[in-house]
């Protein structure tokens, strides 16, 4: 069956910068060192994409539609649905001695903050540097090489896919997941429990869960504390077992 809007698709891609070739982001560990962009602490994975959600670029969301699995395709996605054209009015002369107020040394490619806005130092001379505001990929045909894995269909795939979307540093086989009728029951494993942002992912986790799983009116997670504590397990008491309840909005 090909892929259609509302799926949980997972997809391996490779994507480079059409003008120059250079690859950009990537879901495998050898395409990115091939690329010089890898990263130890980055997970190289299939990627979870619902159609049609707006969870990638919008080009390439709307060419997932119709995609068979398994079968190696080429997209190219136009500035235009991708990071939008360049602006020329978003390029800026800055004078080199307000960067060294700020103990900046401004040199081209560098990424600073300007006025709380991030910008890229196009050239620095003669006084004064040249800030460019676009998206650094502002302007830019994008090529995607890409395979969809796998199509997920069952409740339960759909709810652990979810999970380690929302909490990926943990192994997914340790949260024990259970579904009933209207309710989705997650036991979340010691290693969560002092994550930074772990009750934001929890809640978000819950909204994407009854989102999609409209039928699943209670997200309940539980916490289970053994006797052997973590020795980075801090003082102050931790909250009881959470449940959640239909309608609450993820958090940002």
């Amino acid at each position: 069956m090909p892929v259609a809007k509302g799926d949980f698709a997972l997809i391996d891609h490779t994507t480079k910068i059409k003008e120059t070739g250079e690859i950009f982001d990537t879901t495998s560990a050898e395409e990115a060192k091939k690329g010089g962009i890898f990263k130890e602490d980055s997970r190289y994975e299939p990627m979870l994409v619902v159609v049609g959600e707006g969870w990638v670029l919008r080009g390439l969301d709307d060419s997932l539609v119709g995609l068979e699995v398994e079968k190696e395709t080429t997209i190219e996605v136009p500035p235009e649905q991708a990071f939008g054209p360049r602006d020329p009015t978003k390029i800026r002369m800055i004078p080199v001695s307000r960067f060294r107020r700020q103990n900046v040394s401004p040199y081209p490619g560098a990424q600073i903050e300007v006025e709380g806005r991030s910008a890229v130092v196009r050239s620095v001379g003669a006084g004064r540097v040249q800030v460019d505001f676009n998206p650094p990929l502002a302007g830019k045909t994008l090529v995607y090489d890409l395979v969809v894995k796998r199509v997920l269909t069952e409740s339960l795939e759909k709810v652990k896919a979810l999970i380690h979307r929302r909490i990926p540093s943990v192994d997914l086989e340790k949260f024990r997941v259970a579904l009933a009728d209207k309710d989705v029951a997650i036991e979340v494993p010691e290693e969560a429990f002092y994550l930074e942002g772990i009750q934001a992912a929890k809640r978000g986790l819950a909204s994407d869960i009854q989102r999609f799983l409209p039928e699943k009116e209670r997200v309940v997670f539980t916490e289970v504390f053994s006797s052997q504590k973590p020795s980075t397990a801090p003082s102050s008491p931790q909250p009881a077992p959470e449940t959640v309840p239909e309608g609450t909005q993820a958090a940002p």
